[in-house]
């Protein structure tokens, strides 16, 4: 991606480089930034007013919509078009992009459509087999601790998303281990994902919410959880995203031992909601809210919640540090083989060093 901007002492609206406009380029997507610097290199994605630019030099660049004068694209792209006047339903529409001030102009062959930049919610890759639809980020953390007492604490967050103009798929992992003097005090995986596709400019079609959820500590060996539902966007700004979603479904465990008459493994229905917060305080720091309840059967645990929140920090280039909260509770935990009941509630702080891919 090669980078052009003013140098010259030149002031007023005669300066060449506020007339500048790149030659038609059939290799190279550009953008300008409302600065007057002309990017070029390869559009990734335009989702919840974020601009993902690309190059192999100066790797993934992130930008508010906001700080995007111009976007001009090389080959077709595939847009979401919320337009009251075109109906209550988005519209998608495909072509090659140029976006100058307030205006899209999309073409396709010797057609061209024009809609209004207010009106533009997504931009993504006609070709939805191409790994330029995915994006990504993993966390780490590690606490060593030796002498009298030896102790080691290791958790790892995962996210990856696959975006395009009319749905989202999103997989998340958490898993956390400890020991203490060689002896395993804690040993649990989260892996859960769901997809989206949009049904109108407020509501969105969950078609499928799948977790994993392992935690011997728990007496859970194994547990699985789908679901599908519908979802809503209560706040959907450039600077603030709010989510509410609901949803029935299903859900198996088994667990890892069982007092005497009891079954070893249980399904039951389920009935879950959750809502996801995430806001961005400064230009260097984010902060992300999650949680989700389950209401199962009695011997399933009644109840099930998980709540995490993180503070993110920017620190150099794609690296983050981020402090992390997270809080798990099952109402009625099933009791092992001995009468021993686990704790209803597991709850950790988490300080780690997260990068984006």
């Amino acid at each position: 991606m090669y980078l052009l901007g003013r140098h010259c002492k030149c002031t007023g609206a005669d300066s060449s480089w506020d007339k500048f406009v790149p030659p038609p380029d059939a290799k190279f997507d550009w953008i300008q930034l409302t600065s007057g610097e002309w990017l070029k290199g390869e559009l990734k994605v335009l989702y919840n007013f974020k601009v993902e630019f690309d190059s192999d030099e100066l790797a993934l660049q992130t930008f508010d919509l906001e700080d995007v004068k111009r976007i001009r694209t090389h080959k077709p792209q595939s847009l979401r078009i919320e337009d009251p006047e075109l109906g209550k339903k988005p519209i998608f529409v495909e072509g090659i992009v140029s976006m100058s001030d307030d205006k899209i102009v999309v073409t396709v062959g010797d057609e061209t459509r024009e809609f209004h930049r207010d009106h533009l919610v997504a931009i993504a890759h006609v070709d939805k087999k191409k790994r330029d639809l995915w994006s990504g980020e993993i966390s780490l953390g590690a606490n060593f601790r030796g002498g009298n007492t030896e102790t080691i604490d290791l958790n790892m967050k995962a996210n990856l998303k696959r975006r395009t103009a009319s749905s989202r798929l999103v997989v998340d992992y958490f898993g956390n281990y400890s020991e203490e003097g060689s002896v395993e005090t804690s040993n649990n995986h989260r892996l859960s994902g769901y997809r989206d596709v949009v049904v109108s400019k407020k509501f969105y079609w969950r078609q499928l919410g799948a977790e994993y959820f392992r935690d011997r500590f728990k007496n859970i060996n194994n547990q699985l959880t789908l679901s599908a539902g519908l979802g809503y966007h209560i706040i959907y700004t450039s600077k603030s995203k709010w989510d509410v979603s609901a949803g029935v479904g299903g859900r198996y465990t088994k667990f890892v031992s069982v007092e005497p008459g009891q079954s070893i493994d249980n399904t039951t229905p389920a009935l879950g909601g959750g809502t996801m917060y995430d806001t961005e305080f400064t230009s260097w720091m984010d902060f992300l809210l999650e949680y989700d309840f389950q209401i199962v059967d009695e011997e399933a645990g009644r109840y099930t919640h998980h709540f995490i929140t993180t503070l993110s920090n920017d620190l150099i280039g794609d690296i983050d540090l981020d402090f992390s909260f997270d809080w798990n509770r099952i109402q009625k935990p099933q009791a092992d083989f001995e009468g021993n009941v686990p704790d209803k509630d597991d709850y950790q702080l988490i300080v780690s060093f997260s990068y984006d891919i």
